[in-house]
């Protein structure tokens, strides 16, 4: 579908968070896009952005009277409202299913638990910071690799031989795993997979914006030494 006179698609992104997702899924289908790229987390650091979306949260995604704040729905959306067969699957697949739920399963699965352990190991002040919570969490995200982890043995992507959407979502998680040091702890086909959907062109150019101007970075396991956000 032509873009060329309709108005861009707006991304808010923020360097190594969820909107990362959707940035990638633009770089790799080539669509034309604008980007505000703001410190993490913008409802600390940049509190007009709460004007645009009053959640706080990236990303935010704007193309038409569209307005999403689900990284994993804009790239199901980026293929449905531009008809990028080629990065998704049609309902009639026979892995159709597959391909959602993967789509799903990479946030309510695998990044939950993530935001847990970022939260409450660096994102709140130390004195509301909670070990326990921490600990439990992350060991909660590497047991919700179970299913990528036998899934993947003998495949290059998650569905149909190919590339899609899917991979991006499910790959964004373990990208943020290796943020928080997690990587060491995962399985050799899930290190390689993770390997492979990193190295891929577009993920290494949108990977990289933001990182000089970014106020903040995951520290990694074991989650010793954390800056002060608030000092």
């Amino acid at each position: 579908m032509s873009t060329s006179n309709l108005a861009k698609p707006k991304l808010w992104h923020c360097y190594t968070s969820r909107s990362l997702r959707a940035l990638w899924a633009l770089e790799e289908m080539g669509i034309d896009h604008d980007l505000e790229v703001m410190p993490f987390p913008p409802r600390m650091f940049q509190r007009d952005y709460l004007e645009v979306n009053a959640l706080g949260t990236v990303p935010y995604f704007v193309d038409g009277d569209t307005h999403m704040t689900e990284s994993s729905a804009i790239g199901l959306y980026l293929v449905e409202r531009y008809q990028r067969y080629d990065f998704g699957l049609k309902a009639d697949h026979a892995e159709y299913g597959d391909y959602l739920n993967w789509l799903f399963h990479s946030d309510a699965t695998l990044t939950f638990p993530q935001t847990l352990v970022l939260r409450y190991s660096q994102l709140e002040p130390p004195e509301r910071r909670q070990p326990q919570v921490v600990d439990d969490y992350y060991k909660w995200f590497l047991a919700r690799l179970k299913r990528l982890n036998s899934h993947i043995v003998g495949r290059e992507f998650l569905c149909d031989e190919r590339f899609t959407v899917a991979d991006i979502a499910v790959a964004y998680a373990l990208y943020l795993g290796d943020g928080l040091g997690l990587s060491q702890f995962y399985e050799p086909q899930v290190l390689d997979y993770f390997k492979r959907m990193t190295a891929r062109p577009a993920f290494q150019k949108t990977e990289a914006i933001g990182k000089d101007t970014s106020l903040f970075s995951p520290t990694p396991y074991p989650f010793e030494n954390v800056p002060n956000l608030f000092g």
